[in-house]
């Protein structure tokens, strides 16, 4: 697949976008008839494709890094980018373990029996055709194409213009398995340009599109929010928290606050902002210290700068930001109800941590915080598909329509009724 960087005349593109989404809708049609172990060889087959292709994923993949790196991108957003052979291999394993879930479509939800003899069930069924819109991670064309084809969904991609090369490379690969299988290669598209009109037109496309999938940084999702005709299942940022209750195991605080910044720093799950009991504020100097020598910048308020002078002053912007980089804000607070007033104001209802011994205040924390994913001693870093057992995820679900949290294959379905009678008519 050719990635045209050069911007199309108007009428090619709109030309070139309507006929990828016919092309789409042509393959959900036919996915929908597809019985389950189809779409499972389909899916080792894409493996099978991706790790042959491995070589020419890593050399796109290079290119990609090599034209990032002179534009100046961050550590952060190289760290998303890169693709290695242990990151190619975990896009092949993710989708045998797609294979390896049960079938979410055509699963009876609920069925019951009126008094007129009516037999009513709820049975799932796909969603039709998705597009998904992401920034960066070009293993997220692996794993949407993926649990978009297990839920019986086509789907098209638009993936940044950072990984370009990388995602054609991995579409390639994908088409291959789905011809080999012999699924349609249409069950998984790329939008073919990076023009940026390109995306307002898919934003319009409501006659072939079912459902709009955004995955990136605020400025695209609230364009997509603003621009789409189609219902959106919206990925906000991570802005996410750890709180260290008055409770708090020390060293169990320790370990989770740094894994939960430092592990990997360009994920959505990252902690960006600590939050500290005042019962606990001994534990000061030694988190200071933990996260300094792991290269972590703290901004903290004036008790935490007050307990170490390497911790600058936190701005007001600092606790509405995702820094997605090895820097944290940090604040001392009024106990429980301080931190959930915090995140209330600050949070963007992604993933939030409590570290505590207290069951009372753990469960208060887990029933009080309005966030897809709630933790109790555990690193916000496990806001992932993959760590739920789901196989892979499309993305973290801010919203509260439909789905929420990961968004895996089952989250991509939707269903129907299905009503049998015996010549019943209404009164």
């Amino acid at each position: 697949m050719n990635v045209v960087k050069a911007t199309t005349q108007s009428s090619d593109l709109h030309a070139a976008m309507r006929a990828l989404g016919r092309a789409a809708r042509e393959a959900a049609d036919k996915l929908a008839l597809v019985d389950s172990a189809a779409k499972d060889h389909a899916l080792r087959d894409m493996a099978a494709a991706l790790r042959a292709s491995k070589r020419t994923i890593l050399e796109a993949n290079a290119d990609d890094l090599a034209e990032a790196k002179a534009k100046g991108l961050g550590a952060a957003m190289l760290d998303r980018l890169m693709l290695d052979e242990k990151r190619v291999e975990a896009m092949a394993k993710g989708l045998e373990e797609i294979a390896d879930l049960p079938d979410p479509v055509g699963r009876t939800l609920a069925e019951w029996t009126r008094p007129n003899g009516l037999q009513i069930a709820r049975v799932s069924v796909p969603l039709g055709v998705i597009g998904i819109i992401y920034e960066s991670r070009p293993n997220v064309t692996a794993d949407a194409g993926g649990l978009c084809l297990k839920a019986g969904n086509a789907a098209i991609l638009r993936g940044g213009s950072e990984s370009a090369r990388s995602s054609a490379a991995i579409i390639d690969a994908l088409q291959a398995g789905l011809r080999r299988a012999g699924l349609p290669a249409e069950t998984i598209q790329a939008v073919p340009t990076s023009d940026r009109a390109a995306v307002g037109i898919l934003l319009t496309m409501n006659d072939v599109i079912d459902v709009i999938v955004p995955r990136g940084g605020k400025g695209l999702i609230e364009r997509v929010a603003a621009e789409s005709r189609i219902p959106v299942l919206m990925h906000l940022e991570g802005n996410c928290h750890t709180y260290i209750d008055g409770d708090a195991d020390p060293e169990k605080a320790r370990a989770i606050l740094v894994n939960a910044k430092m592990r990997r720093t360009g994920v959505c799950g990252a902690t960006e902002t600590v939050l500290v009991d005042e019962r606990a504020k001994s534990l000061l100097p030694v988190i200071i210290d933990d996260l300094a020598k792991a290269g972590c910048e703290i901004r903290g308020d004036a008790l935490f700068q007050a307990a170490d002078n390497r911790v600058k002053p936190a701005a007001p912007a600092d606790w509405d930001t995702e820094f997605l980089d090895a820097i944290i804000a940090a604040r001392v607070v009024d106990g429980i109800a301080g931190a959930i007033a915090h995140i209330r104001a600050h949070g963007s209802k992604h993933t939030e941590a409590i570290v505590t011994e207290n069951t009372t205040t753990a469960e208060r924390f887990l029933s009080e915080v309005d966030a897809g994913i709630v933790l109790w001693n555990a690193s916000t870093q496990f806001a992932d598909g993959g760590e739920f057992g789901m196989g892979a995820e499309i993305g973290i679900s801010t919203g509260k329509l439909h789905a929420r949290g990961p968004v895996g294959c089952e989250q991509l379905t939707s269903y129907k009724y299905q009503v049998r009678g015996a010549g019943q008519v209404r009164p």
